[in-house]
């Protein structure tokens, strides 16, 4: 492990432990374990008798929270919970975790701080390395690959609906034109030479291409919606569901996810708007800038919604904090 990823921080950390609540022997799945950031800290609450689920389709990944979780169980010796690793996408996640079996359920949507800081696994265009991408390196489509045999017009539509990127098709040109394209540092000179910095911008140019490449070889999208359709089924009446999203294609989707099972009476939400990291955390990450978090609570049969995300003051600070209140009108189970 180096010494970046020792130093791996979660983000959202004190949030998403508020949001899931951990029981201590409960059975909670952590759909992208990445380097065992949440899971460390789920681990911790769970005590001896509780199991947690851990779920990447990054052999590596799982590898190093193996690893991590390992040397957590031998700090909190009978403390430690049972732990189960899944080698698979969390798409798949109904097929290792039984129907209304889990007291929560989190999901951290983004790419994990050791792909984008590996230049060979491509992710990234601040060290050049090939056009790789994938989160799966058992899987055959490379970027690569779409960089350089992809349609013209089916790239630059890639580029604009999955990056999100109005010159989409200028890029698209460009790439075509400059084929064969091999690393990630020959694509962001492409593109910046293409499509350079607008007055006002703050990210590369090359960013939102990145992004819609890295989107659509891992089919991103897709597996948040079966892993959000999914969900329902695997947590117990009042289990929690809670998601992190980077960008907006991914808020959207979880949005409205939420919004759907409320509506249907499935779960309650509880965060009416997104949590976001305070100033204090993007300045030690900046990649929580971009974090926003979600989080529904499973209703049981009959059940009304129960409670919902607020902002307190502490009468002794003056500083302004979160928490759940009861719905006016609302009566506790007991």
């Amino acid at each position: 492990m180096t010494d970046g990823n020792a130093r791996h921080t979660p983000v959202l950390s004190e949030e998403v432990m508020e949001s899931l609540a951990v029981r201590e022997g409960g059975t909670y799945a952590d759909c992208t374990i990445g380097l065992a950031g949440h899971a460390s800290q789920i681990a911790r609450m769970l005590g001896g008798s509780g199991h947690l689920i851990g779920f990447d389709r990054d052999p590596k990944a799982l590898e190093l929270a193996g690893e991590r979780l390992k040397a957590l169980g031998e700090e909190l010796g009978e403390r430690m919970p049972k732990v189960t690793l899944v080698g698979e996408a969390f798409s798949r996640v109904a097929e290792f975790v039984g129907p209304g079996s889990l007291d929560g359920l989190l999901a951290d949507f983004g790419v994990s701080s050791m792909q984008l800081d590996e230049a060979e696994r491509g992710f990234s265009f601040m060290a050049d390395g090939p056009l790789d991408m994938r989160q799966d390196t058992r899987q055959e489509v490379t970027a690569e690959q779409v960089v350089n045999e992809m349609d013209e017009s089916d790239l630059a539509n890639l580029i604009y609906e999955y990056g999100e990127e109005r010159r989409s098709r200028r890029i698209a040109r460009a790439v075509v034109r400059a084929r064969p394209v091999t690393s990630t540092g020959q694509l962001a000179r492409i593109v910046a030479g293409s499509a350079p910095t607008m007055k006002g911008e703050r990210i590369h140019p090359a960013t939102r291409t990145f992004q819609a490449l890295r989107i659509h070889v891992n089919r991103e999208l897709s597996e948040i919606n079966d892993l959000l359709q999914a969900a329902p089924k695997l947590l117990k009446p009042g289990g929690r569901l809670v998601v992190i999203s980077f960008h907006s294609l991914e808020d959207r989707i979880a949005k409205d996810a939420l919004r759907d099972g409320a509506t249907t009476g499935i779960w309650t939400v509880l965060t009416r708007k997104p949590v976001v990291a305070g100033e204090l955390e993007t300045e030690r990450n900046p990649r929580a800038r971009s974090a926003k978090l979600r989080v529904a609570e499973m209703l049981g049969a009959g059940e009304a919604p129960l409670v919902r995300r607020a902002e307190f003051k502490d009468a002794g600070s003056g500083v302004t904090r979160t928490g759940f209140a009861m719905l006016k009108g609302a009566k506790r189970k007991r």
